[in-house]
């Protein structure tokens, strides 16, 4: 099947996409981060409302809160100014618009502009695109901002069979070589990568992440997120159905940010929103979140969670 094709399939099956007003942004996240650096900053992630991305992955849960036309012009910066008026300036900003910030549907190129004249005063700036959209526009937008800019960037896994049945339309080259772009252009780089993405055994999901982890740090990443892969757009309930996709647990995810923080390179952040539906103990749910949100805060590996019920089913989450 043509990627068109495949994307047509999978479009087909999603629930309905509710209405979004292009001129509000469709939320605003005001947290404290580790920065590239390792410390802690403020740090604001501005939800962007924009068109849809053109790659339909498999796994993607951001296609509901976008719209299937292009991004009206001046849409983005009003946004944006939404966004931030009545706040102090952060310490770092994201703009996550659910698709490529250099895709010219999603922000059109008269806005960028606009936008890092209205970032002034942020020290870092940090924008998500797919690999393939990485390019001139980009180093352009960055020479324009007062701060550091970070693209942010889905490597998703480096799983030889997954990554090419994820419809990203993505080799491994394409991630490796717009890292190598960015980095020398005096760009940072965040990765994306997932945990128990489809076709990806469940026995080796936890390998495959801790690998991909290190993929990413060798080549130019300053900040990986670890993203838990969620369902909720049809194709995963299908795939689910098929055997081709298990849901991650909490212990899964805990697994792969000990291990990480054991030999800490970079900086590694558990992506723990909505981590609460993740399948877990019910007696140690809540004291394995809050280690995961101080290994986020710390980036030490912290006092591991000790919990009677989970040895005593050894065949449960643990």
């Amino acid at each position: 099947m043509s990627d068109a094709a495949e994307s047509g399939r999978i479009r087909s099956i999603r629930p309905a996409k509710p209405t979004v007003d292009p001129w509000r942004p469709l939320d605003v996240l005001v947290e404290e981060e580790r920065g590239s650096d390792g410390r802690l900053r403020a740090s604001t992630t501005v939800f962007l409302a924009g068109t849809e991305c053109p790659f339909t992955c498999v796994f993607c849960d951001l296609w509901q809160y976008t719209f299937d036309q292009p991004t009206p012009p001046g849409a983005i910066p009003r946004q944006l100014e939404v966004a931030l008026e009545s706040r102090k300036a952060p310490d770092a900003i994201k703009l996550y618009n659910a698709s490529s910030f250099f895709d010219k549907n999603a922000v059109p190129l008269q806005d960028l502009e606009v936008v890092a004249d209205r970032l002034a005063g942020i020290g870092e700036v940090t924008v998500e695109c797919h690999p393939r959209l990485v390019g001139e526009s980009c180093i352009r937008f960055a020479a324009r901002l007062e701060g550091k800019l970070q693209v942010a960037m889905g490597l998703e896994t480096i799983h030889p069979e997954a990554l090419p049945r994820l419809n990203k339309q993505m080799k491994l080259q394409d991630f490796v070589s717009a890292s190598e772009l960015l980095h020398a252009n005096g760009i940072g780089v965040r990765a994306f990568v997932l945990l128990s993405p489809p076709f990806v055994p469940a026995a080796e999901a936890v390998e495959w992440s801790l690998r991909t982890v290190e993929f990413a740090l060798d080549h130019a990443t300053e900040v990986v997120s670890v993203i838990p892969m969620r369902g909720g757009n049809g194709e995963m309930e299908r795939l689910a159905e098929l055997g081709l996709f298990e849901p991650p647990t909490l212990s899964m995810l805990e697994e792969v940010m000990g291990r990480t923080l054991e030999s800490p390179r970079g900086v590694v952040l558990a992506d723990l929103w909505d981590a609460e539906r993740l399948s877990a103990c019910p007696v140690c749910q809540g004291a394995r979140l809050r280690r995961l949100r101080d290994m986020n805060r710390t980036g030490t590996v912290g006092v591991p969670v000790n919990c009677a019920q989970c040895l005593e089913s050894k065949g449960g989450e643990v």
